[in-house]
């Protein structure tokens, strides 16, 4: 029986910690929160400001492999054309080094470019680093996760 308890207590206590997220990946699940807050509300400085200072790596979910660095305007935001209604499920973030954390989660909803609105719903991964004691997006990841197809045109992916 007192092994039986010792095992019992043995696997809650771990159960119990096993989802502990440390100060830096919840500051980073905050931050994530916050930047799609701004894209969801076109606040487009506020998102600027929230990218490495450095640029960003991005891929998108057309399937396309690294797009070049890029160090996007507050008007390269606007001018995405990107509209509708997008939200943040399942977030985690993983702290990989003292100035690099990993986030991944699901992003969908309806997602709208011109007067086409469209189901989107794609897996996202992250890596924010700390700039200036301030956790940025540095790298994102865009994969289709569902309804074939998941790629909303956008301008951008028409300029050379």
């Amino acid at each position: 029986m007192k092994l039986f308890l010792s095992v019992f207590v043995s696997l809650f206590a771990f159960t119990a910690t096993a989802d502990t997220h440390s100060d830096d990946e919840l500051a980073v699940l905050e931050s994530l929160n916050a930047y799609y807050d701004a894209r969801r509300n076109e606040d487009w400085k506020k998102v600027v400001s929230m990218e490495s200072s450095a640029g960003v790596l991005s891929t998108n979910s057309d399937g396309s492999f690294h797009k070049p660095l890029i160090k996007q305007t507050a008007d390269d935001w606007k001018n995405s054309g990107t509209g509708g209604a997008l939200n943040i499920y399942y977030p985690e973030a993983v702290q990989l080094s003292q100035n690099v954390v990993f986030t991944r989660f699901y992003y969908e909803g309806m997602a709208g470019f011109g007067d086409v609105e469209q189901p989107y719903r794609t897996r996202v991964t992250m890596n924010w680093v700390k700039e200036n004691g301030k956790w940025v997006v540095r790298s994102q990841h865009y994969s289709p996760a569902n309804y074939g197809g998941v790629h909303v045109p956008q301008a951008t992916d028409f300029d050379n």
